[in-house]
């Protein structure tokens, strides 16, 4: 008699337990039969976890973890977190800061899976359009004291990576509202920032690719509390907000990330459209020394 499907509702959480979870087995070179063997459970069990499609049960994680040979207690227990609270929607960092580290759940991963990526962007270039120059110069100053060329080259090795969306097949769906203080703020000198401008004026006449600038002459508005990211996700999946602070990253689930969309479209109503915003960023650029 085939398993009945359960009811399911496929959160943020559940499909990035079952993504670690499918990695930790595949790098302990374990097979879904043999886990499904492990379990007396049918292999196409494992493979419904994995993907989200079931959820996975507190009792199920703590025996593969047992079997994948996975005995560090922080990684256990953030495993297992995850498991109980996977039907949850809220944001990440409450919960979560004693389990997780920065990388628990990752940036580019979502990137790599969102259908539409959408941006405010108050203090500096949207990162998925930054050039190699203006992002190693970020990068740097982000590091400190601390910034090797090794750290940096890294860093910066993966945000060009991570540019590679924009040319993805499906095509995704790119966003971004750029304050004009960002256009005009010095990233390392007027050569750095003059082939930033004109990188910018490439992109906007792609047509998966959407830039607008709230202009300076704009006082009161929706984006005052800083810059964020708004993934759309593919369903079942929900849509994710993104915003860093000095406290630290979150990420939140609807309905906190509704609050980010209704922000993002009262910031898309006052800024300039894509042909303003080409004339602006062209503008500004011929007035670099």
């Amino acid at each position: 008699m085939p398993a009945r499907r359960e009811s399911f509702v496929q959160t943020l959480r559940a499909q990035w337990l079952g993504q670690q979870m499918r990695q930790l087995r595949e790098q302990r070179g374990i097979t879904l039969k043999q886990a499904a063997e492990f379990l007396e459970r049918d292999f196409s069990s494992i493979a419904r976890w994995e993907r989200a499609e079931w959820p996975f049960r507190r009792g199920v994680v703590v025996s593969l973890l047992d079997l994948y040979g996975e005995h560090d207690g922080r990684e256990r227990n953030r495993f297992i977190q995850l498991a109980e609270d996977a039907w949850r929607t809220d944001r990440w960092d409450d919960d979560y800061d004693e389990l997780v580290d920065a990388s628990f759940i990752d940036f580019p991963w979502l990137e790599s899976r969102a259908e539409r990526i959408y941006s405010w962007d108050a203090f500096l270039m949207p990162g998925l359009m930054q050039t190699p120059a203006y992002a190693e110069a970020v990068i740097r100053n982000a590091e400190g004291e601390d910034a090797t060329d090794f750290s940096v080259g890294k860093w910066l090795q993966l945000r060009i990576d991570r540019q590679r969306v924009l040319r993805r097949d499906p095509t995704v769906r790119v966003a971004a509202i750029i304050d004009e203080s960002v256009l005009r703020r010095p990233v390392d000198g007027p050569a750095v920032m003059r082939g930033q401008l004109h990188h910018l004026g490439e992109l906007i006449g792609q047509p998966n690719i959407d830039i607008r600038v709230l202009p300076s002459r704009v006082g009161l508005h929706a984006g005052l509390d800083g810059s964020f990211v708004l993934f759309g996700m593919p369903k079942p999946y929900p849509e994710v907000a993104y915003a860093e602070t000095l406290g630290g990253r979150r990420f939140m689930e609807s309905p906190t990330s509704k609050r980010y969309a209704l922000a993002y479209d009262r910031l898309r109503a006052v800024a300039l459209d894509r042909r303003e915003a080409a004339e602006l960023i062209a503008e500004i650029k011929e007035e670099l020394p």
